[in-house]
């Protein structure tokens, strides 16, 4: 056999070996890294499990090669330090950045801020210092807050009063450190006192600070108030982050009612630079469905 011959069957033959198991692909056929979206979406932990069945640090690394520059992580301050540590360092190399964490003391899906009572108060504020340690770990700007349920015994001016009064002490302690703390409103049960971005919008403005700013999530805001854009164009000075979620269903845009390719050009056209977060599911299950959830992802990606 001639020699060209020879290495154009044996690279074939390498070729179709690695894809069954049998060997590695040759270094000049390895498979690319995705171009990088336009818009700084990211993903959270499990979303990819199925292509990224090492642990976690894998599946940061196939959200890095599918072309996301970001990832959030809700329970973060849970996680041990080493863990921390860990997921800072691969965000580093990776060249990626840290989304939203939760500032989550144990009173969040309960009365407590709105009370006004010291208990809750400490709690917060010791969550509010661990949350700086923990950001200062994975490189964090911005966390989440969540004021906790209402206090129906109180009239709702005093109840915000004792929020707005919880955000100005967190707040004290985030500025020196040049974080964020963005409060959520949400639709997951009619005891959550905070569900709408103008009564989000007001305790802001009366915090005046830069550390107490809105996490705009489209799907929680479809549910409670829809009328998107113009909401978001009303209350768009104090909102730092943005989240995602189609409704019905909370998974990947496409698969709900939210016309998410215009949502999108406004987001794009008042100049946002920060993240968006995936705070949703996946619509169908194993490889096939991660793989409609990137694509899903590409088809409302807005270019610049």
């Amino acid at each position: 056999m001639k020699r060209r011959g020879f290495i154009k069957k044996a690279g074939l033959s390498g070729f179709l070996m690695g894809a069954t198991g049998g060997f590695a692909f040759p270094n000049s056929i390895e498979k690319k890294k995705a171009e990088a979206f336009t818009m700084d979406f990211a993903p959270h932990f499990g979303m990819f499990k199925n292509h990224a069945p090492g642990g976690i640090i894998d599946e940061l690394k196939f959200m890095a090669d599918q072309g996301f520059r970001s990832f959030e992580d809700n329970g973060m301050l849970q996680r041990p330090v080493e863990v921390q540590e860990q997921i800072g360092k691969t965000l580093d190399d990776l060249g990626m950045r840290m989304g939203v964490f939760v500032i989550e003391g144990g009173d969040n899906w309960k009365v407590s801020l709105t009370t006004g009572k010291q208990e809750f108060m400490d709690t917060f504020l010791k969550t509010c210092h661990a949350a700086v340690e923990t950001a200062k770990r994975v490189n964090a700007k911005w966390m989440t807050v969540v004021p906790g349920y209402f206090e129906r015994r109180l009239p709702l001016g005093i109840q915000t009063a004792n929020v707005i009064e919880a955000m100005k002490r967190g707040a004290e302690i985030f500025e020196p450190h040049g974080l964020t703390m963005v409060m959520e409103p949400l639709s997951d049960n009619p005891d959550l006192f905070l569900r709408h971005a103008d009564q989000t919008y007001m305790i802001c403005q009366a915090v005046g600070s830069p550390s107490c700013k809105i996490l705009y999530d489209i799907y929680h805001m479809q549910r409670n108030e829809g009328n998107l854009i113009a909401t978001m164009e009303k209350t768009w000075d104090e909102i730092a982050y943005i989240q995602i979620g189609d409704n019905p269903g909370r998974k990947e845009p496409g698969t709900g009612e939210i016309n998410f390719e215009n949502v999108f050009k406004f987001i794009q056209s008042k100049g946002f630079d920060g993240i968006l977060g995936m705070e949703h599911g996946n619509a169908l299950p194993g490889k096939e469905g991660e793989l409609a959830l990137i694509e899903a992802y590409r088809k409302v990606d807005v270019k610049g």
